[in-house]
């Protein structure tokens, strides 16, 4: 099928100045490469005009469905890691998938450029050289560099940055072997500097909109047997990194009365924090400084995980002097958010208090929740439902609207433009996992409904 990517390809846009691409394996969105190819069929030498309906709708078949997943399948054989996917900011397989994508955009016919914080971008010219610029894109921990923020513990670093939120001094964030953001942008030849850093991020006054796909993550489409949802919202989310401190000392001489022991209290702590996310209308009390906050907005909106638990020294025989664990908090309802971290700050607090041990809290990420735009939301429903139809599909019912728990690129550049997303159908809502699929077919419609919404705006 890379036969069929001309350079001369593309349509002429008019009503937006560029298309910019950011491409990404779990957003499934370099599969618009394909899609734009479907304007060749104005363009092959000896095709009859009235062929030209029949030769699209095979192209249909076979590039946006069967040669996205292909590319989905090759994205995902690079891996720093045998038997699963992983590929963390810099690493060497982010270097290899990103090069890989910028070969087919430049297939595509795009033009294209890798920034100062690894951003990937693609750029299609309009006609009308004033016009704003719809941007579309997500993450591959690299095209929009580290959404997940694994490497780093600081999410967005890519989209914030273009979006002009990131600070500078989040060059000198480090991971766990003390290497610095900077440093790892330096080591594969990006050097940034503060006056480069500063002239990352786009003038809101160019950009018209910004438009995400990604898999939903979660199992409620596939429950209501539906390919495609938009999301109304994503939830705002808190990282917070707990130490506990107590007193190191040898398993067998120090009696139970005596210990200063940071496990069990931070055993504690951490059922403290899934009660009162369970239950949090038995931690919270309500009154008029609420403003607004309510019971119901609590109730089964608040999630909170501890993902990430270790202890030092670590021996089977020694009493740990510290352990440490991360929590990652989220909720639809901004205030709800804090009135948990902060109950659970004070009780946490309360707890080493009593256990004689040192409690540390620190708020590592903090990004708010975000509404998508209305107006982006209807043209995308009404796109998911072109690209339905379409397909031929059987699938009866509106298109659903959903709100996303999983944290996006989207709420990094809602800060800089208006955003919509379109989530895609994945078998049991798995993510983050060897198990994570999408039928070749989701695929397509997703395709299909982004080459509809970018149809009626071009």
């Amino acid at each position: 099928m890379s036969s069929l990517y001309r350079k001369s390809s593309f349509p002429s846009f008019k009503n937006l100045q560029t298309l910019v691409l950011f491409s990404s394996m779990f957003s499934l969105f370099y599969l618009l490469c394909s899609v734009s190819t479907l304007a060749i069929a104005d363009s092959i030498p000896g095709m009859a005009v009235e062929d030209t309906d029949a030769r699209r709708s095979e192209l249909f078949s076979d590039i946006l469905r069967d040669e996205a997943v292909y590319r989905i399948d090759q994205l995902g054989k690079i891996s720093d890691a045998d038997g699963y996917l992983e590929r963390t900011f810099m690493s060497p397989a982010s270097i290899r998938a990103s090069n890989l994508i910028l070969s087919w955009m430049q297939d595509a016919g795009l033009r294209t450029w890798v920034d100062q914080m690894g951003n990937l971008r693609g750029r299609i010219e309009a006609t009308n050289a004033s016009a704003e610029a719809l941007l579309i894109g997500s993450h591959l921990v690299i095209a929009f560099s580290d959404e997940e923020g694994v490497r780093f513990q600081s999410t967005f670093l890519g989209s914030a940055a273009i979006a002009g939120i990131l600070p500078v001094s989040a060059l000198q964030i480090t991971d766990k072997s003390g290497v610095s953001v900077q440093d790892a942008l330096k080591i594969n030849s990006f050097e940034v500097t503060e006056e480069s850093f500063l002239q990352l991020n786009y003038d809101a006054r160019s950009v018209w909109g910004y438009i995400e796909v990604h898999i939903e993550q979660g199992p409620v489409l596939e429950s209501l047997g539906h390919p495609l949802g938009v999301v109304e919202g994503i939830a705002g989310q808190t990282r917070l990194r707990v130490t506990v401190r107590g007193s190191q000392g040898h398993a067998g001489t120090v009696p139970m009365s005596m210990r200063r022991d940071p496990m069990p209290a931070a055993a504690e702590l951490i059922i403290l924090l899934e009660n009162l996310c369970k239950h949090p209308e038995n931690f919270i009390t309500y009154d008029e400084q609420c403003k607004g906050l309510t019971e119901e907005s609590l109730a089964g909106s608040i999630v909170c995980t501890v993902g990430e638990i270790s202890s030092w020294p670590s021996a089977s025989n020694v009493i740990p002097g510290q352990v440490t664990f991360t929590v990652d908090l989220r909720a639809i309802d901004d205030m709800a958010r804090e009135a948990i971290i902060f109950e659970l700050s004070s009780r946490m607090h309360q707890i080493c208090d009593r256990r004689s041990v040192y409690c540390i809290i620190e708020r590592k990420h903090n990004a708010e929740a975000v509404y998508c735009d209305p107006g982006l939301s209807l043209q995308l429903k009404f796109a998911a439902h072109s690209a339905l139809k379409r397909m031929e599909s059987e699938i009866q019912g509106d298109v659903p609207m959903l709100m996303s728990g999983a944290g996006h690129d989207a709420m990094a550049m809602s800060h800089l433009t208006k955003v919509g997303m379109l989530f895609v159908r994945c078998r049991g809502g798995i993510s983050h996992s060897p198990a994570e699929h999408v039928l070749d077919d989701d695929v397509w419609a997703a395709g299909l409904a982004l080459l509809a919404f970018m149809e009626t705006n071009m």
